[in-house]
């Protein structure tokens, strides 16, 4: 940090401190992001992980893990994305640096390309959020893009419990390399993915093996078998693993996914959709309109409150179905109307909600 400043209206004032409770303007940070908490050396952020540790007993300890400072801002999981790309590829470059600034800003946005098509993925909040990124990407980079259809980031899970065995014999240049591998892949209550190995693996492994399982482990549970959206709630146990001498890492990664690919196939895939909590400040007059769209959209009112003159509706929506749904409020209540939406869970579809989401992301619709 190279200076302080304190903004006065449209002039900066350069100041020596600033103390506890006022804002400020920081000359010289390029490597901070939003939620980063900035200390004087080292020494003090390990004294406040230290002290953060002994307050929250659940964090790890500064020394333990010195990339873990202090916590920073708890971002949920994007639930839209589409593709964004520049008018000309000489404009490439330009875009990944704006991408690159508002990231670091804006924790909630991701940035991803996609492997299969080398397209940039833009991954946010919802739909008003992508419009801001994408506003500000004209209007402070100089950047014009163009937005492709906007899609729901579901997810997928399993429905039963699974084993199989998978064997890989492959050649490469005048090495032969040939490698077994049997799992079991289960599924779990809550969202996060893990695995882990026999008593007896856990032991003859060595390290380096043992990583290059647990990569194909989870490079799997980034793409599900039925749309290729990630996996949670999934457990994988890997049973046994034989290798001839001389099979390197990656074939033992590589053949690690095609069994999970198969496992996750086998044990029935289901998919997952975002629903959302809602909120809706509405006149009492007005309300059943309200009510009546909402009904068509899938909704569940959960209550509605009181609020001065206002009806406070509060309910829980897939996201697919909220699709436009500012304007349609506007247009309910001639503009009389207010509301707000946060992540609340993913839920398994019906299965003829899940066939024609299939159907649709085939083509057959």
């Amino acid at each position: 940090m190279s200076r302080l400043l304190v903004p006065f209206a449209d002039q900066h004032v350069e100041i020596p401190s600033i103390s506890a409770g006022n804002i400020a303007l920081a000359v010289g940070l390029k490597q901070t992001v939003t939620g980063d908490t900035i200390v004087s050396s080292k020494a003090s952020a390990a004294a406040a992980a230290r002290r953060a540790q002994d307050e929250n007993q659940t964090g790890k300890s500064c020394g333990e893990h010195a990339n873990i400072i202090l916590s920073g801002v708890e971002v949920p999981d994007p639930v839209f994305f589409c593709t964004i790309e520049p008018p000309t590829m000489s404009k490439q470059a330009d875009l990944e640096t704006a991408l690159d600034c508002l990231q670091r800003e804006d924790p909630s946005l991701k940035v991803k390309v996609d492997p299969d098509s080398g397209q940039t993925i833009l991954c946010g909040m919802g739909e008003l959020h992508i419009e801001i990124i994408h506003d500000r990407i004209r209007r402070e980079y100089g950047v014009e893009t163009y937005l492709g259809p906007l899609q729901v980031a579901y997810r997928e899970t399993i429905l039963h419990e699974a084993s199989t065995k998978e064997t890989l014999d492959r050649t490469v240049g005048e090495r032969r390399h040939i490698v077994t591998v049997e799992l079991t892949v289960r599924p779990t209550d809550g969202s996060s993915c893990d695995s882990a190995f026999t008593e007896e693996l856990q032991t003859q492994l060595s390290a380096e093996i043992k990583e290059a399982v647990q990569n194909g482990v989870h490079s799997s549970y980034l793409q599900g078998p039925l749309l290729g959206y990630p996996v949670q709630g999934v457990s994988t146990l890997i049973q046994s693993l034989t290798m001839e001498t001389g099979t390197s890492p990656a074939m033992v990664s590589a053949c690690v996914s095609r069994c999970m690919s198969k496992a996750l196939k086998l044990a029935g895939a289901q998919v997952l959709e975002p629903v959302m909590s809602l909120e809706v400040t509405v006149d009492e007059g007005l309300l059943s309109f309200v009510l009546g769209d909402l009904a068509q959209r899938r909704g569940m009112v959960r209550e509605i409150q009181s609020r001065h003159d206002s009806k406070v509706l509060l309910a829980t929506v897939p996201l697919a179905e909220m699709m436009g749904y500012s304007t349609t409020l506007r247009t309910l209540t001639s503009g009389n109307a207010t509301f707000s939406l946060e992540l609340d869970t993913y839920e398994a579809m019906n299965p003829q909600d899940q066939n024609s989401l299939l159907k649709k992301m085939s083509g057959l619709l």
